[in-house]
């Protein structure tokens, strides 16, 4: 004798494949749920992941923290840094300069190339405790003695540079005197660059980074910007990143209101903001598969109720109670829920964890570059499995399966037994 109550006894009865209409309509409703919760999954799971990696992009080549002088370059590094560094949340802080310069390629032969990369003066031995472009390289070597150059990868595949080319580096203050020389000559005057040597490529894993940055020593950087003794600003890093507003008020307190700071989640607020938004916009839009999975639920459960009216007759006369009733129906729709819930996870699980293969096969077979690293910033397709987006989901379905059988469940269990055993 079968120890499972007698509702489930019945629903899992009535839910053995028959061939007939009503057991189409269950096995394309376990499909929909199926679809509709592995969809999400794999949605869900991406849109986390390129948050999560996109936050470790920024913070591995920017800092938590940028101090600045208000409305002048920083005279007074060292007593900045030392009043930084007396925040118990500060892990290290290095001196920067950073703009936009002119960069024209010079080859041995060939076409010569111009770019507009903003460059980037640091302290070789402070940056190395602070952002993580001193381990990203990828060719060359790791030095910014005398008029050495770092560059990203993907500027130097636009520009055509190797490692050991030449490059000539216009800053904005050169361009400036030469149109003013050429006003006062009425003729073109030309200032000679500063001429560079490309002694690594680096790849910090942001194609933004890698296609518009370049990277000098700091002296370097202070001869362009005719800032002898001075610097931009200070890069800080934390403890925890998710400090950084905490400590910004600690450290106005210390430096005073002559100073500016920015943290990484306000500079880089648009991109974050958009990609929560967009998470969330996804998931109310996909969870309206599952929304028509449990419409179809609901018909085949209604369909049911109509086909089984002089059963539910006999056992409302055997003595069955409404609520017995109510809950054969409503476990129907469970197991129906459950079923399809646990397929769709493990779908989702599956096509997770090839979901590159997979991405890389559609590529070579439609000649398409699904993903592009210019628009993405990703060169693979990024994905979080986060516990709670996956209970939110397998919840949210479970639950909207049983809601799809409240109708029915509460149609038959409203049926007179003698309505019941007159219907034919």
């Amino acid at each position: 004798m079968s120890r499972l109550p007698f509702e489930l006894f019945l629903a899992l009865r009535y839910l053995r494949p028959k061939r007939t209409f009503v057991s189409v309509i269950t096995l394309i409703s376990v499909i929909g749920v199926m679809l509709g919760v592995a969809v999400l999954i794999i949605v869900i799971s991406v849109m986390t992941g390129f948050d999560g990696q996109l936050r470790d992009r920024i913070l591995g080549f920017s800092a938590h923290l940028r101090i600045f002088q208000r409305d002048d370059a920083m005279a007074d590094y060292e007593m900045v840094e030392r009043v930084v560094k007396s925040n118990a949340h500060v892990r290290a802080v290095a001196p920067f300069i950073q703009g936009q310069v002119l960069v024209r390629t010079q080859p041995a032969v060939g076409k010569r190339l111009s770019g507009a990369p903003w460059l980037r003066g640091i302290d070789l031995a402070r940056e190395q405790h602070v952002t993580g472009i001193t381990t990203s390289l990828v060719s060359g070597e790791l030095t910014l003695e005398g008029e050495d150059l770092l560059v990203g990868v993907e500027l130097a595949h636009n520009l055509n540079i190797q490692v050991g080319d030449r490059v000539a580096i216009y800053s904005p203050r050169d361009l400036e005197e030469m149109e003013e020389r050429s006003q006062q000559k009425g003729k073109e005057v030309a200032i000679p660059p500063d001429d560079y040597v490309v002694r690594g490529i680096f790849d910090v894993g942001h194609y933004e980074y890698n296609a518009n940055v370049i990277v000098s020593s700091l002296r370097n950087a202070q001869d362009l910007y005719q800032l002898p003794g001075k610097v931009h600003g200070a890069l800080v890093k934390l403890t925890d990143p998710y400090l950084a507003a905490q400590v910004r008020g600690e450290l106005y307190q210390g430096l005073g209101p002559e100073y500016r700071i920015s943290i990484w989640t306000e500079e880089n607020s648009q991109i974050l903001t958009a990609l929560a938004v967009e998470k969330n916009v996804m998931f109310y839009v996909l969870i309206f598969i599952v929304i028509v999975a449990a419409f179809g639920i609901m018909n085949s459960q209604i369909t049911f109720v109509v086909q089984k009216t002089r059963e539910i007759g006999m056992l409302r006369a055997l003595g069955a109670t409404s609520r017995q009733i109510r809950w054969l129906f409503l476990s129907q729709s469970l197991v129906i829920g459950v079923i399809g819930v646990t397929a769709g996870f493990f779908a989702g699980m599956l096509a997770l964890t090839y979901r590159n293969e997979f991405l890389h096969a559609m590529n070579r077979l439609t000649g398409l570059e699904l993903f592009p690293a210019q628009i993405y910033v990703f060169t693979e397709l990024p994905a979080s499995i986060d516990r709670g987006d996956i209970a939110t989901i397998c919840g949210s379905a479970l639950f909207m399966c049983l809601v799809a059988g409240l109708i029915p469940a509460w149609s038959a269990s409203r049926l007179k037994p003698v309505e019941a055993l007159r219907h034919e």
